[in-house]
């Protein structure tokens, strides 16, 4: 099963608003879509886009883990 978060959890990992999330979303600035009008992320989605936003350093010491 795919596992999904919400603008609101994933504005609790970023500490940012919900609303900036969306607005990023909506921006195709994270990777995102809309079920029923609600913004959905995918966890896995996420955590990469997370992982290529760290500086090229931090990736590197993160995958030789």
């Amino acid at each position: 099963m795919i596992e999904t978060l919400t603008p609101s959890e994933v504005a609790k990992s970023l500490k940012l608003h919900p609303f900036t999330v969306a607005r990023l979303a909506r921006e195709g600035k994270i990777p995102a879509f809309k079920v029923g009008g609600v913004w959905r992320i995918k966890k896995d989605e996420f955590e990469r886009w997370i992982i290529s936003m760290l500086p090229k350093q931090h990736r590197k010491a993160r995958n030789s883990r």
